[in-house]
């Protein structure tokens, strides 16, 4: 097992090899303020790179083997090849190399507590609701997010060692290698299966998680997911429920929502009423998510009071049911949503909030999870009045000609949806621009660079 002392510095020269991924620069720049020296490598450009820049490393939008000269520990990413050339260097140099996973996890270890917000869907949200209950306590806590919230000016915010928050993705078998002292469960659903058998996989990983706590560590669960459920017999730690339809510890109850479709609900723990729970986001899921942040914090000794005043101060993380701005009279959004479930429950959200027609802009995300998992996108734009559907988001894998987003829009039409293809942005914003009306709402889509589409449109 790796071991990280971050005060011990027997590193002085940290090299990330892939430096510009969401959770990578988030850990680079804690290194810098822990007064390492920090490099990295990257193939793009982005404002992240820029921080992490401006922060003191030395970054290389290339990769090659003199970018590693000078350091004794490197750390790469899932995304990064065994052929990389600095990998190979590294290897042949016999400098000490640790993925990110492994690194992450060994960091938890320096905290006296932390928080690994996990699950299929919604890390990223939950771990946000988290971050703005904490963000301001005295205890000066150290949050790693998965994403950028404004409200921490970013993806990472720089603490003490009392409390550290982080995502904890389970892609990979990653979510073996951390040892949280409170670990969240969202929801386990059939994702990933580039890596994964099929979801009995999935779910003997996360129990596998489960059996890395101890008893003084908690496990929170939501138990009105099935496949969470089936980690109720953990008896190594501490278990924690949260739910809306099962009995469980913290509960939400007269479930609400508002004229824009923001949920409200009566918070109840143990069964005791403990305050009306307003959110400014939308989204069934939504609710799950919040109460997920409200237990793992008061779990964490903060109050009530304050996790209530977070979360209804919360209001959103960017990709994350993103407003962007209206064109003309309509109202475009953006969401990260790439999976079956997820679409679903985005869709599902602006709905009830939507006066008009609700557009959706779709670009799957990996050839392997649009081939697997055909059938259930196929059913889950039921909510839209027009999905738009783009090229599939290649991101790490190879197009080998077996799937194609044309399929896909094929097997909408013949389940009753009325949906088309439009292979470039430019085009999509033709027709947005051509069809949008009064009170219709366009939302983009996927995990790759759909989001653009909106951008294009309301720069004109």
């Amino acid at each position: 097992m790796f071991e990280f002392l971050i005060d011990a510095h027997k590193y002085n020269h940290i090299h990330f090899i892939g430096i510009g991924g969401i959770s990578m620069s988030g850990l680079a720049e804690i290194m810098i303020s822990e007064g390492y020296t920090v490099s990295g490598s990257d193939a793009k450009d982005s404002i992240i790179i820029e921080r992490l820049k401006k922060n003191g490393a030395k970054i290389y939008n290339f990769h090659s083997k003199e970018n590693i000269e000078g350091a004794d520990l490197i750390v790469y990413t899932d995304a990064i090849s065994l052929d990389n050339e600095e990998l190979k260097a590294a290897i042949k140099e016999k400098i000490d190399i640790i993925d990110r996973a492994s690194l992450l996890g060994a960091l938890m270890k320096n905290y006296k507590n932390s928080i690994a917000v996990s699950g299929t869907h919604g890390k990223t949200s939950t771990t946000s609701m988290i971050a703005e209950i904490i963000k301001g306590l005295d205890s000066n806590p150290t949050i790693l997010l998965g994403g950028q919230l404004d409200d921490i000016n970013g993806n990472v915010k720089l603490g003490n060692k009392e409390l550290f928050l982080t995502e904890a993705c389970e892609y990979k078998a990653n979510v073996l290698k951390y040892y949280p002292t409170t670990a969240i469960i969202l929801n386990i659903d059939e994702d990933h299966l580039d890596f994964f058998d099929n979801i009995e996989h999935i779910i003997n990983t996360f129990k596998g998680y489960a059996n890395n706590l101890t008893k003084n560590d908690k496990l929170l669960l939501n138990i009105d997911d099935e496949n969470t459920r089936s980690l109720l017999e953990r008896n190594n730690c501490n278990i924690i429920t949260f739910a809306i339809n099962n009995d469980a510890k913290y509960m939400a109850k007269n479930l609400d929502f508002s004229n824009d479709g923001f949920p409200c609900y009566d918070l109840f723990i143990d069964n005791e009423f403990k305050g009306k729970v307003e959110l400014s986001i939308m989204g069934v899921h939504n609710v799950y998510n919040s109460l997920a942040a409200i237990s793992a914090t008061v779990e964490n000794n903060i109050s009530v009071e304050d996790a209530l005043k977070g979360i209804h101060e919360y209001k959103g993380v960017h990709r994350r049911l993103e407003f962007k701005g209206m064109y003309e009279d309509s109202i475009i959004m953006d969401d990260y949503a790439h999976h079956p479930t997820e679409i679903k429950a985005t869709l599902n959200a602006l709905k009830k909030g939507c006066k008009g027609n609700l557009y959706c802009i779709f670009q799957p995300h990996t050839f392997t999870r649009t081939k697997l998992l055909l059938d259930s996108f196929s059913k889950s734009f039921d909510e839209a009045d027009v999905t738009i559907i783009t090229d599939i988001y290649a991101a790490r894998e190879k197009d080998y000609g077996d799937i194609h987003s044309k399929t896909l829009c094929n097997a909408l039409v013949k389940n009753g949806n009325k949906a088309c293809y439009i292979e470039n942005f430019e085009d999509i914003v033709k027709y947005l621009k051509e069809n949008l009306s009064k009170d219709d709402i366009a939302v983009t889509m996927g995990a790759g660079d759909v989001y653009t589409i909106g951008e294009m449109l309301l720069s004109e």
